[in-house]
């Protein structure tokens, strides 16, 4: 006891000297520095300039103090001797040795620093001391320390319970077999009559006893501190609060001060990359020039980098080092996953240096749609300029894509809204909503109707909503056969111009046509062709059956026949019967 009380005081003495010794030294040298300076230098016998030192008396001081130190070290290091050479168990020798080799290292400290104060400069560089070879892991290790122990202390209780439990456990299976082990020799301690087996059993009684007696302490022992434990125990959401109160408590400040670095950050990224947007004309162009991009993206990185490095040298300064070790771990999981997921980065750096598989002002396809790729960035923007669409994409997203330069007449899209669509179904309907997922149209009456986007497309819609065409036929008796293809095409086209343009649609009438089509089995055909333009196309079932009902009108009022289909049957009869040949049925 009094050693060790001794040993606490030599240490406090010890580190005392050492803050002494390193505040003096930068005094002593930058005395001797300034000394050189100024002092007017005397050659001597030798040749070599004489220099006037810093005050014999405080260097004597504290070299006196030294020597002072290196004495008690010794006298601690042969007492530690005489104990190691007296000394019986294993144990003990050990823990001689280390203080041993503790009391060594801080001698040589001591000598080192004398030998420094002395000669006013530091002579470590003249030492040839071989250099510990470098150990990656090692140094590794080392910087993540104060994180590892930080997380090893904030369960170490879970984990001493975890022990005592596993020698509890263990030491109730040692105890039935001493008690078994006990039994058969006292059995055999009754049984025996002969003096030196009996004296041998009893021997061997005394030291399965002493082991009893040992197990049994030790099991009682442990279940104590386990019961302690479990007595002090809380409830999982106190113990995380209490150290999270804890910890915060310690390093608010240190966190605090971090958060401001990174704001600061942010804030000087914002302003520099508005200013640079300012009043860099190439910022502003639709499409920017391959080195204004990599001015943004160097400019992105450097932030990167310093959002990074900030909170790191704060945590540095106030040697917090716990803090220091978790933002290493972050980092270094950071750079794991980095690993696998470089390619993918590259290619992203591509793209945004509009190098890549997709650049503006092409044309991509993307989900079904085709898209115009109208800016590159961290968040691309592609727009379909005749549906009207915009959307936003991750720059991620693009990575597999490919785009194309578009010619002018490419098709963006089949229609536009108010548009009015013929589907391949048959629907007719006008387009309320396009999206990106649905399409919706109203039909003539108010009914709605919701289509997903690739189902409209795969049913081949046709746009009314530009210009339309409008075909009909007209079926005549072949008793007009001389005229059916002059005088009869040219009068139905006059007439139909004329009731076209009663009924008011003669402005949105572009062509209009009246020919002969064929001759069809019962009838001679001429086909009516009217062009409109799209802004009739919700009335184009109605524009239909008005050139039906003109043409009718026509036939009535020119006197045409409209012939109707006939069907006529031979069948071969009996000869006993009355009916002749060839009996026509008219339809």
């Amino acid at each position: 006891m009094k050693r060790n009380r001794a040993g606490t005081i030599r240490d406090r003495l010890f580190v005392w000297l050492t803050g002494v010794m390193l505040c003096l030294t930068p005094l002593l040298v930058t005395g001797q520095d300034q000394a050189q300076s100024q002092a007017p230098t005397q050659p001597s016998e030798e040749g070599i300039p004489k220099v006037t030192g810093p005050p014999a008396a405080t260097t004597l001081d504290a070299l006196s103090s030294f020597v002072e130190l290196r004495s008690k070290l010794l006298q601690d290091i042969k007492q530690i001797n005489r104990q190691l050479a007296s000394a019986h168990s294993d144990a003990e020798k050990q823990a001689l040795r280390q203080e041993l080799d503790k009391l060594e290292s801080d001698l040589r400290g001591v000598r080192r620093n004398f030998e420094n104060i002395a000669a006013g400069i530091d002579i470590s560089e003249l030492r040839a001391e071989q250099e510990e070879e470098f150990n990656f892991q090692k140094e590794l290790f080392g910087l993540l320390k104060p994180a590892l122990d930080e997380m090893k202390d904030m369960t170490s209780k879970v984990r001493q319970k975890s022990e005592l439990r596993e020698k509890i456990a263990d030491f109730q299976e040692r105890l039935p077999v001493v008690e078994k082990a006990l039994a058969n020799i006292d059995r055999l301690l009754d049984e025996s009559r002969r003096k030196a087996v009996t004296e041998a059993l009893q021997l061997t009684a005394d030291e399965w006893r002493q082991k009893q007696t040992l197990v049994q302490t030790e099991l009682q022992a442990a279940q104590l501190q386990l019961q302690e434990l479990v007595a002090q125990d809380v409830s999982f959401s106190e113990a995380s609060r209490s150290y999270l109160k804890s910890f915060f408590e310690k390093r608010g400040l240190y966190l605090t001060e971090a958060l401001l670095v990174l704001i600061g950050v942010l804030v000087l990224a914002r302003l520099s990359l508005a200013t640079m947007r300012r009043y860099v004309p190439g910022f502003r162009k639709p499409h920017r020039s391959f080195r204004i991009r990599l001015a943004e993206l160097l400019h992105r990185l450097v932030t990167l980098v310093l959002l990074i490095a900030g909170p790191m040298v704060v945590f540095y300064l106030v040697e917090d080092w716990v803090l220091f070790s978790l933002g290493i771990l972050l980092l270094l999981g950071v750079a794991l996953t980095l690993r696998h997921t470089l390619p993918r980065y590259i290619k992203q750096i591509q793209l945004f240096l509009n190098v890549g598989s997709v650049r503006e002002g092409e044309r991509l396809l993307l989900d079904g749609l085709p898209w115009r790729v109208q800016e590159i960035n961290f968040f691309s923007i592609l727009v379909n300029p005749d549906a009207n669409l915009t959307q936003r994409v991750a720059i991620e997203d693009l990575i597999d894509c490919k785009s194309r330069p578009a010619s002018r007449d490419e098709p963006w899209f089949p229609c536009r809204k108010d548009d009015w669509v013929i589907l391949g179904d048959g629907v007719r309907g006008k387009v309320i909503g396009i999206s990106p997922e649905l399409v919706r149209l109203v039909e003539r009456g108010g009914a709605h109707l919701t289509y997903q986007m690739a189902e409209f497309l795969g049913s081949s819609p046709r746009n009314l909503g530009t210009n339309f065409r409008v075909k009909e036929t007209l079926g005549i008796s072949y008793a007009l056969q001389k005229d059916s293809t002059t005088r009869i095409p040219e009068t139905l086209r006059t007439y139909i111009q004329r009731r076209i343009e009663e009924e008011g649609f003669g402005e949105q009438l572009l062509n209009l046509r009246v020919e002969f089509e064929r001759a069809n089995i019962s009838s001679l055909d001429i086909v009516v062709i009217a062009d409109f333009k799209g802004e009739l196309g919700d009335l184009y079932n109605r524009l239909r059956r008005a050139i039906q009902r003109w043409c009718v009108d026509a036939c009535t009022q020119y006197g045409w026949e409209i012939p109707f289909p006939q069907l006529t049957l031979h069948g071969a009869l009996d000869q006993r019967d009355s009916i002749p040949l060839g009996i026509e049925e008219r339809v």
